[in-house]
């Protein structure tokens, strides 16, 4: 492996930045991130501040493409804005890491390789954490998607914060790429991972066997309709009348809550009175309330204002109505709508540019749960979820619709994002997804039911129900907040004896 040192740094920048990406879903290769750091690494240890911002550049171009090429995967845009929507993402999420590598450039000579090996962890959690803020945040890139499938590993997090596993992982990497420059890879190195690894999964074993037990149980029907997001528009009738047989076939197994997915019905159900009520007559003659995906729709004298909402039907109640707080940019909404707005011919969605982002977290409640639902892409935003557990969410569920995504990567990570968020706020999770994939995790991040792609089907299942939160959920970001102070301090006292002394 010390080979992979004399290879030119462009080939160790594009090895390594290909050997993080395939450690993403679906291939269960999480393991290869415990070393896809050591080529960059060694790069950026040696490398002058221009060429390191250009080396962390092409390693960003390389990850993001292989592990996030989905986000180009629509089958409801037409190929100029699939490819250009590609493009963007790539180009832009790769900045980052040309960041890291002015950050390692600044280091002093003297101590380079010394303190950058220290920084390093502390470095990649900060730039996380950086590129989790505003309108174009992404925290589905953590490394802690990776590792998904190491759930004693996974336990941390109910106190750092995916951070926390980002963190082992990088730490894991600068003690293998040392003790490589040292030759005691076997003596040093796979020793202190193994010491590292096992300490932490035992604590994280503990920690599962100690989770208090359920205090009650909610009994739930998830429907998987299986349709094809590119006609339901176009067969309106078809589809309403479809949704309403499944409803029908749900209620008769008796359950205390029925979940429909992201969009379930192309209609906008608070102004469709018809198809409203019928829904509600069902909710009404079994006693059995329905969360379902709708569009909400507001108009005034200037324009129409579109809401991704979700929608809850009570028994002889009037309905509830929660909005999606953090929209899709350039799917959802223009993020800069005097530059793009007159483009819409490229036709990225229905009314593109005029949906709005709700403002309310909404907390649902039927008889003695409480429980929140979230939008689809809102399952990977930590703060969001965390913000519904500490308002008093005791079950969490995932309205989603991946059939634009078709087979791609995309569905298998966004299904595994749901895990994150059991066990960051120690909530159950229960995913309802229009194509699939559909399940319920436990607290623990352990899968209690889990549904394959492109299947219709209507499943039941018991979900207990523990007290939910966590230090994370009290606390948020606070162990990345520590690496960004870590980070500054290192940076701002390497800047003066690298330029001021």
């Amino acid at each position: 492996m010390k080979n992979i040192f004399k290879l030119k740094p462009w080939i160790q920048v594009i090895l390594s930045g290909f050997i993080i990406g395939i450690s993403y879903h679906p291939f269960n290769l999480g393991f290869l991130a415990w070393i896809g750091f050591i080529p960059l690494f060694n790069v950026f240890i040696y490398g002058d501040l221009k060429k390191n911002i250009i080396n962390g550049y092409i390693f960003g171009l390389v990850y993001n493409f292989t592990a996030f090429y989905w986000i180009g995967s629509n089958s409801g845009a037409d190929l100029i804005t699939v490819v250009g929507s590609l493009i963007a993402a790539v180009l832009y999420l790769s900045i980052y890491w040309s960041f890291v590598g002015i950050i390692i450039s600044i280091i002093p000579y003297k101590q380079k390789e010394i303190l950058s090996s220290f920084l390093f962890p502390f470095l990649i959690v900060t730039i996380e954490w950086f590129r989790s803020f505003g309108p174009l945040g992404f925290p589905w890139a953590n490394l802690a998607l990776s590792q998904s499938k190491y759930i004693y590993l996974l336990q941390i997090i109910e106190v750092t914060g995916t951070y926390g596993i980002t963190f082992i992982v990088v730490s894991i990497n600068i003690i293998i790429y040392n003790s490589l420059k040292n030759g005691n890879l076997i003596k040093d190195g796979l020793v202190k991972v193994m010491i590292l690894l096992i300490t932490i999964s035992l604590v994280g074993f503990s920690r599962i066997k100690s989770l208090n037990k359920s205090q009650k149980n909610i009994d739930v029907v998830v429907v998987q309709p299986n349709i094809d997001p590119n006609i339901k528009w176009h067969e309106k009738k078809r589809i309403i009348s479809f949704m309403d047989s499944l409803h029908h076939e749900a209620v008769k197994l008796e359950p205390d809550l029925i979940v429909f997915p992201e969009t379930a019905l192309p209609s906008y159900l608070t102004r469709d009175n018809k198809t409203r009520k019928m829904l509600q007559e069902t909710v009404d003659k079994h006693n059995i309330p329905l969360l379902t995906g709708t569009i909400d729709i507001k108009i005034n004298e200037k324009n129409k204002n579109y809401y991704n909402s979700s929608m809850l039907l009570k028994p002889k109640s009037d309905y509830m109505l929660y909005s999606k707080i953090h929209l899709v940019p350039f799917a959802e909404y223009d993020l800069f709508p005097e530059i793009f707005h007159p483009l819409t011919w490229l036709n990225i969605n229905i009314d593109r540019g005029r949906f709005k982002s709700g403002d309310e977290y909404k907390i649902f409640q039927w008889e003695d749960t409480q429980f929140s639902n979230i939008i689809c892409y809102e399952s990977s935003m930590p703060r969001i979820v965390r913000e519904f557990v500490k308002r008093g969410s005791e079950l969490l569920i995932i309205q989603a619709n991946d059939g634009w995504l078709g087979r791609s990567y995309g569905p298998y990570q966004h299904f595994e994002l749901a895990r994150l968020r059991a066990i960051e706020n120690r909530i159950p999770v229960l995913r309802s997804a229009n194509t699939g994939i559909s399940g319920v995790f436990r607290p623990d991040g352990t899968i209690q039911k889990k549904v394959g792609l492109n299947k219709k089907l209507i499943f039941q299942e018991k979900i207990n129900i523990i007290k939910s939160g966590s230090v994370y959920t009290k606390y948020g970001d606070i162990f990345a907040i520590f690496c960004f102070f870590i980070t500054f301090v290192i940076s701002v006292v390497s800047c003066k004896k690298r330029f001021i002394f």
